[in-house]
């Protein structure tokens, strides 16, 4: 109690050390928690991509390769079930440059047990996908930096976790010359 006979309210060390404990004790494992044991940002992984030459007449393939981690799955490009989530790889180039035809592999066709009842079209392993970069017509010259980003739902054997996204980016360099560049197949 105070002088006026109030009685305040201080906490002694017992009361402190009790707070802070608890207060350790609450947040601490929530920490280090991970979803189920598994790094969710790396279920997919790519490769880094060459720097990419483009003459102003002819476009240049390149090949994207992913890494699925094993004991996972991705819905391929075109998944069977429409409420799937497709793996799609977009570009955000500058205006000096196009990406044109994609191609993504076929998808493997599969039953598991968090829908045993109907077939999925996946991925699963390593995964290429293809696709031209060219010059836009009235391009000039230069160096450019292309964004991307590939969108994904990996799954395992029992369920689906939430889609991710996962950048990418590669170096272009338009250049004047004219050079015989192979095509796709």
């Amino acid at each position: 109690m105070n002088e006026t006979g109030v009685g305040v309210f201080c906490p002694g060390m017992k009361e402190t050390r009790r707070l802070l404990i608890g207060f350790v004790v609450f947040l601490l494992p929530a920490s280090f928690a991970r979803p189920q044991g598994v790094d969710a940002d790396f279920r997919v992984t790519s490769d880094p991509i060459q720097a990419v030459i483009v003459t102003m007449t002819r476009g240049t393939p390149v090949v994207f390769t992913f890494h699925i981690k094993p004991g996972f799955h991705v819905n391929s490009h075109q998944p069977i079930q429409p409420e799937m989530i497709a793996t799609v790889l977009n570009f955000s180039p500058p205006e000096d440059l196009m990406i044109a035809r994609k191609q993504y592999p076929d998808g493997v066709v599969a039953a598991f047990a968090y829908d045993p009842d109907n077939k999925h079209s996946v991925y699963s392993g390593d995964i290429a996908v293809k696709a031209l970069v060219l010059a836009a017509p009235k391009a000039s010259p230069g160096s450019f930096t292309v964004h991307g980003e590939l969108k994904y739902q990996a799954c395992d054997s029992h369920s689906c976790y939430p889609p991710k996204i996962l950048p990418i980016k590669f170096d272009v360099k338009i250049s004047s010359t004219t050079k015989r560049v192979p095509r796709i197949r």
